[in-house]
């Protein structure tokens, strides 16, 4: 569906992470903890990682005692905010072949993927870590 949504691996892991530190207890976690448990390579996490840093959605501290921890409240960082980070922005541009206005007068899948983009789109703009970190089970099969 062109680029209603594209989620790279890269993306993937830092929504991940982010809502892994939402639901620790005491908001902090390393690297090598997150790869591990998303079955993920280190090295590249460490990458995403930089991204959000550098970004202001984490603060990294090295050492023995040190680890990522999210930047800010987790009911202020949206979805799209992490999003944005690691693939631009989010276009709402539905249009299969990618054109800003279809070359035909009505669009072969009619009114659904405009649709369903500004669904996505408002989803992203709308959902918090922190409503995320709520409604998750992690950690809570073994209860």
């Amino acid at each position: 569906m062109a680029d209603i949504i594209k989620i790279s691996d890269a993306t993937a892991l830092a929504l991940h992470s982010m809502v892994h530190l939402a639901i620790e207890p005491d908001g902090k976690s390393t690297t090598g903890e997150i790869a591990e448990l998303f079955e993920a390579s280190r090295h590249h996490l460490a990458k995403v990682h930089q991204r959000l840093t550098k970004a202001g959605l984490i603060t990294s501290n090295r050492g023995p005692a040190g680890g990522v921890t999210l930047a800010k409240e987790p009911e202020k960082i949206t979805l799209l905010e992490i999003y944005e980070v690691m693939e631009g922005s989010m276009l709402c541009n539905p249009c299969l072949f990618g054109k800003s206005k279809c070359p035909r007068t009505d669009c072969v899948l009619g009114v659904l993927l405009p649709g369903l983009a500004r669904q996505v789109r408002d989803y992203f703009d709308e959902t918090t870590l922190a409503q995320l970190a709520q409604e998750s089970n992690w950690g809570k099969e073994s209860e």
